[in-house]
């Protein structure tokens, strides 16, 4: 199922997708910002205190954690549901398909994907493609603590990972009707920037 005014950000780590999302604000501040995971819910503070290294769980409870954020995000009062059912676009710095790959990483794909089933499609995806050598080099210069996953290795195999679960939404398109959009996020903010902006004018009728 589509869920209409609802547009996701995905990319490892350091592939700007942060950046973008502050621009599309400035250009579109009608529009509301979220993130995966949460900031205001009690399972997304959880989440991203492991993210930060204070406490370790299991991969398996890792991936359940994550999906009952997730559900809150959509289903909780003045989630994503309730806020496009009024029609208001929203737009979401990461969603399942990130922990399609994060968390099949450690724990195999059976799980995340079993959990993450019920959630419905974005109308738009924007997926940010990047050499993870790259993304992790830019989140070295932040001069931030990094977070769990923030490893090459690691990383460069949540980059396959992530590949291989956008490939199969794209395989799919014609039955899906969801947009996937393939960004090369080592061009320029301003690049990348028009290609969101007239990509979301063509879709989104608001």
């Amino acid at each position: 199922m589509i869920l209409e005014n609802f547009i996701v950000f995905e990319g490892i780590d350091g592939s700007g997708t942060s950046t973008q999302l502050k621009l599309l604000k400035q250009s579109h501040p009608e529009f509301e910002i979220t993130a995966e995971p949460t900031s205001t819910t009690e399972t997304g503070k959880l989440l991203r205190r492991m993210l930060g290294g204070e406490f370790k769980v299991d991969e398996k409870t890792n991936a359940y954690l994550f999906a009952a954020d997730r559900c809150q995000h959509l289903y909780g009062e003045g989630g994503i549901v309730e806020m496009v059912t009024k029609g208001t676009v929203v737009v979401s710095d990461r969603y399942f398909f990130s922990s399609m790959a994060y968390q099949s990483a450690s724990c195999g794909d059976e799980l995340p994907a079993l959990v993450n089933s019920p959630f419905p499609l974005p109308q738009i995806l924007f997926y940010f493609v990047i050499n993870p050598e790259i993304s992790l080099n830019r989140v070295n210069q932040r001069n931030e603590k990094k977070e769990i996953y923030e490893k090459i290795e690691l990383q460069k195999k949540i980059a396959a990972l992530y590949e291989k679960v956008i490939s199969k939404y794209e395989a799919d398109s014609a039955n899906n009707k969801m947009t996937v959009v393939r960004i090369d996020a080592t061009k320029s903010i301003e690049e990348i920037q028009e290609i969101i902006n007239s990509t979301i004018t063509k879709i989104i009728k608001h």
